[in-house]
């Protein structure tokens, strides 16, 4: 495997890419999580879905659109998706959570259209569905790269406020804090997420890169900083090792690295709750000893 990383670009911008992906899914995942929107990384991806469906249908039928990279067209879907959430957020205040399901309704009823129309599936489409490691090209990695660091400087000088607003809105907008645009700025940052992350991992098995890592990480973390350092080890681990696994067993990159994300988590849940076994029978021994 070392060879045809030395020797192939296209397995150099898979692992580039996947790195880079195992890093800023899991970190946005952490505040997706905590604000409890786990869904919305499924409702945006299926909007992405649509997009994509819609950029393979326009470079069939309009010469301008031909060459275009269908990763442009599912990042305006994504984040258009993102916005709309917003809208009906506002619309729908007391029942927030409607907002979510309306638009994954949505991305879905156009993802069908734009599929039919284009005359089903092809492979192209069959690659943004589930992930394809040779098509990851060096666009790809540079567009990705591009989106890492907008995140992570982004995360890094908002980290105050989406801490306070992913654990008290209230309180966030009591203290001056401009929870709308900050919400807003998060909200467009996982939707360019989930579109760049669609190449490795496939757009109906982003969400679980963004969730699985953060609920494993949930169960061993002891506070909010070290719920964030796991969720991106378990990202790493999760898309590193169903890279390498998926090239030498032959397996669809995608699945195997959700599979290698649910395995961490059931190990730490073990962990968990061994732990806890172990905690109560040395309580046991204590007060036993005592009487």
């Amino acid at each position: 495997m070392i060879q045809g990383l030395l020797h192939y670009e296209f397995l150099q911008n898979a692992f580039l890419t996947g790195i880079l992906i195992g890093i800023i899914a899991p970190l946005l995942g952490v505040f997706i999580v905590v604000r409890r929107l786990s869904l919305i990384a499924d409702a945006l991806s299926h909007v992405t879905l649509a997009g994509i469906a819609a950029s393979l249908l326009l470079e069939r039928s309009v010469t301008a659109f031909t060459g275009l990279n269908p990763i442009y067209m599912g990042m305006v879907f994504s984040v258009g998706g993102a916005l709309f959430i917003e809208k009906l957020r506002e619309v729908y205040k007391s029942y927030q959570e409607l907002a979510i399901p309306i638009i994954m309704s949505g991305g879905i009823g156009l993802s069908v259209i734009f599929i039919s129309l284009a005359n089903g599936f092809n492979t192209d489409l069959f690659s943004y569905l589930f992930g394809s490691v040779s098509a990851v090209s060096r666009t790809d990695l540079f567009v990705i790269l591009a989106i890492s660091i907008v995140v992570i400087v982004l995360i890094r000088l908002l980290y105050k406020e989406l801490f306070i607003l992913s654990f008290d809105e209230e309180y966030a907008k009591a203290s001056g804090i401009a929870a709308k645009s900050i919400h807003f700025i998060f909200i467009v940052m996982v939707a360019l997420v989930i579109a760049a992350s669609m190449r490795i991992v496939g757009i109906l098995l982003v969400s679980s890169l963004m969730t699985l890592p953060v609920a494993a990480s949930i169960r061993i973390a002891k506070g909010f900083k070290q719920t964030i350092f796991y969720s991106i080890l378990f990202g790493e681990i999760s898309v590193l090792g169903g890279l390498i696994l998926s090239f030498y067993a032959d397996l669809a990159p995608g699945g195997t690295i959700v599979m290698l994300a649910v395995l961490i988590l059931i190990f730490t849940i073990i962990i968990k709750k061994v732990n806890i076994a172990k905690n109560y029978n040395i309580k046991e021994e204590q007060l036993g000893e005592r009487s």
